[in-house]
């Protein structure tokens, strides 16, 4: 179906926000990217994107169709995908690793949904933020944040747009003051996470297209993403966690979004896995179901 195959070019552009970023999900050249783009809108008589050089965005038709395609077309697909594979082949055991905070506190009753859709499909869920070595350990799949550590494995994106945001609870801001650019972050306990061995304490922006980036110090760190997203809400200091992280308490007011100019740095969520010839009808049917959920979410959010 040459139409459905269009149609999901043109979302996986439109979330990702660039011809490049949808052809490299979708394992296709820009140039073939582009013309399929080309192609949907003529089908259309509509302009459905504008473009320039060095950005693309949707018009107000393409926002439109947008919206009203998207639920169709993951429908249609999921039907595809029953036809193809069959209900009865979404049975066996898939060992996943979760991060933490997201995993402890997000994606763990997601699963539960997930195992109600497919009851024969076994889960082993380990939670860390140190990522498992998929070539050596018991681990099937690892959703992590970030680009790839190895440029052997295979990604699967979940939330390609995903970024880290600057946040603090009300207690401390009343208590110490709000920061109103990156320097005044020199002078406030920051709240760091660990990068495998690595202390994450340089913290990187965008600002109008530049990269900038301030050292940051403060009284606790900590390798548990759970951890540090609680000391921030206890009021202990700021922190620089995943959107998806903290959306629930920034939607709560236990968080404040600081310093809102300041793009943070990009975080997609990725399912990770060694070799593209793992990807069974299973894990098809979880990167989607994991994708549809982070969208719900972000959109509710």
């Amino acid at each position: 179906m040459k139409i459905l195959r269009e149609l999901e070019i043109f979302i996986r552009t439109a979330e990702a926000g660039s011809l490049s970023e949808a052809a490299r999900q979708l394992d296709l050249t820009p140039a073939a990217t582009s013309a399929a783009i080309k192609r949907l809108e003529a089908e259309l008589n509509t302009v459905l994107f504008v473009r320039s050089t060095r950005s693309l965005r949707l018009t107000p038709a393409g926002q439109l169709f947008l919206a009203h395609c998207q639920p169709g077309v993951q429908m249609i697909m999921n039907a595809c995908q029953s036809l193809i594979s069959g209900e009865a082949t979404l049975r066996g055991v898939l060992q996943i690793s979760l991060p933490s905070d997201l995993g402890r506190n997000i994606v763990l009753p997601w699963l539960d949904d997930f195992q109600a859709l497919y009851p024969k499909v076994t889960l082993r869920v380990t939670i860390s933020d140190r990522l498992a070595d998929i070539y050596r350990e018991q681990v099937d799949l690892a959703l992590r944040y970030g680009s790839l550590p190895d440029s052997n494995m295979v990604a699967l994106p979940i939330a390609s747009n995903n970024r880290r945001v600057l946040c603090a609870s009300p207690e401390y801001l009343a208590q110490h003051g709000t920061p109103l650019q990156l320097d005044d972050l020199v002078n406030h306990n920051c709240l760091c996470f660990m990068l495998g061995d690595d202390v994450y304490d340089r913290w990187r922006f965008d600002w109008q297209g530049q990269e900038v980036s301030i050292q940051v110090s403060g009284d606790r760190v900590s390798p548990d993403g759970d951890a540090v997203r609680r000391w921030a809400v206890a009021g202990r200091g700021i922190a620089y966690k995943s959107t998806l992280d903290v959306i629930n308490d920034l939607e709560s007011g236990r968080l404040v979004r600081l310093c809102p100019d300041w793009l943070g740095e990009s975080a997609p969520l990725n399912l990770l896995c060694a070799d593209r010839r793992q990807i069974s009808p299973v894990i098809q049917a979880l990167q989607q179901f994991l994708q549809q959920r982070c969208l719900i979410y972000c959109k509710g959010a």
